[in-house]
């Protein structure tokens, strides 16, 4: 799990050279897109409710240790346990360990980036434990080995025929790829059998409520409540960023969230978890678990990137950056792609690791446009290259061209100087108005590359040969 910068390029590279990857992305990304758009502007005060909710987030993050105490102490009062897990290994020991104590074989599991994040489907593998993603995306992942490719929708690199070959091989019935009720059906009649046999539960959460010590999930599938209330034991694993101190700050946060992310006013359930099930309940677990994750968040607070942690994974900037509609997102390698990914995976997973992220923009601050939390990151982008300046990381070629680039522009005598010997030296081979350059080099990339023009701007504008505005 590295994205270093040529891990980047070449990812990138086979996902733009892929026609069918680029149509299912550009297809997705921009339904969303629309959906969004005309979402938030149904939306009354839709402008003023995201700048109230970047306050809440900030002013949340600014106190929260105390919002985390208070929903331990809220969630604990309501009968569920809450766990403190220090990095990824932590949590992962955490799920395991309940896993064992109850003797569980078999996990259902609802969509959830935290669980991606620390690997917890290998743990329980490696512990005996069978877990099976019950999200219609992450199932179909699950079934082709593949890491999530989108946040929200994490199977649209999947076709239709490839989802159909799939679905054929696991049950030994020639389906076909243009039936998609059936296929559905067969995921149905599948899924409900693993639900039914489960043992333990495992979810995210979209956010949890200091004020009543509850789990909210929001997902437009039914499996996310069959996860967690028909197993015995119920785990949430969370990122500690993502709590609410109020309802009133929650509903503001569900005001957004599936605005933000498909454009629906709301997800189709919206559930809230406040505890195990209580004497008279139909149903529900007798358990339930909640891993609050830190996994380097704590980290960023009172730091320079501590604006990222506003984030509520609406995936808003995946569908909007042109970056990612292009590279897909396999190419960020690891769970959060697109531009917040670009900032998230550096500071949770490592610099070093992800150097090639921080550049896979062009920085046109789209995803700060759309961002329901206005986080900014184009600086915190910037921020991540100026870092890696300093602790030199960037390839050495670069930072010699770099270096080169800044000595050049550094006087414009200097630069006046460089561009006509430059004119000079390209004479021979330039043709017209690109240069007549060997394929082999493959400078371009693919592209005819320009050759300088006979004279600068500023030599036509000092001539008086350009007509001033």
């Amino acid at each position: 799990m590295t994205a270093t910068v040529h891990e980047f390029r070449r990812a990138a590279a086979a996902a733009i050279a892929d026609p069918r990857l680029q149509s299912a992305l550009e297809g997705a990304t921009g339904r969303f897109r629309t959906a969004r758009a005309a979402a938030l502007a149904e939306l009354p005060d839709a402008e003023a409710l995201r700048d109230h909710f970047k306050a809440v987030r900030a002013a949340t993050l600014a106190r929260l240790a105390e919002h985390l105490e208070t929903f331990e102490r809220n969630a604990t009062a309501a009968g569920a346990h809450v766990h403190w897990a220090t990095d990824g290994a932590a949590a992962r020991r955490i799920v395991v360990d309940i896993a064992q104590r109850h003797g569980v074989r078999l996990a259902t599991k609802s969509k959830s980036m935290a669980t991606e994040e620390i690997h917890l489907n290998q743990a329980l593998q490696a512990a005996g434990v069978e877990p099976v993603e019950t999200d219609l995306g992450e199932w179909i992942i699950q079934l082709a080995g593949d890491p999530p490719f989108h946040i929200v929708a994490p199977a649209i690199h999947k076709t239709r025929q490839q989802v159909a070959e799939m679905f054929s091989h696991l049950t030994g019935e020639a389906l076909p790829a243009d039936d998609i009720p059936r296929l559905t059906a067969v995921a149905r009649r599948l899924l409900r059998a693993q639900f039914l046999a489960a043992d333990l539960g495992i979810s995210g959460a979209n956010l949890l409520v200091a004020e009543t010590g509850s789990v909210v999930l929001v997902t437009n599938e039914g499996n996310g409540r069959m996860v967690t209330s028909l197993p015995r034991v119920h785990v949430a694993v969370v990122g500690i960023e993502k709590v609410a101190p109020t309802w009133d700050d929650a509903a503001c946060w569900l005001a957004l969230l599936a605005r933000s992310a498909t454009g629906q006013p709301l997800s189709i359930y919206t559930s809230v978890i406040t505890g195990p099930r209580r004497p008279g309940d139909p149903d529900g677990p007798d358990e339930v678990h909640i891993v609050l994750l830190d996994n380097g968040r704590s980290r960023l607070l009172g730091t320079e990137y501590e604006e990222v942690l506003q984030c509520i994974r609406c995936s808003a900037c995946l569908n909007i950056c042109p970056v990612y509609r292009e590279a897909g997102g396999h190419a960020y390698g690891n769970p959060y792609s697109g531009p917040i990914g670009a900032v998230v995976a550096p500071l949770l997973f490592g610099l070093e690791e992800f150097a090639g992220l921080p550049h896979a923009s062009s920085l046109c601050g789209a995803c700060r446009d759309v961002c329901p939390a206005r986080i900014d990151l184009p600086r915190l982008l910037l921020a991540l290259r100026r870092q890696e300046v300093e602790e030199h990381l960037i390839p050495w070629a670069e930072r010699m061209a770099e270096r080169s680039a800044a000595a050049g522009l550094a006087g414009s005598r200097r630069y006046a100087l460089l561009t006509g010997l430059a004119r000079l030296l390209l004479r021979p081979v330039a043709q017209g108005e690109h240069l007549a350059l060997p394929e082999s080099l493959n400078l371009g990339r693919g592209r005819r590359l320009p050759t300088l023009a006979p004279r600068s701007f500023h030599d036509l504008w000092a001539s008086g040969e350009l007509d001033a505005p």
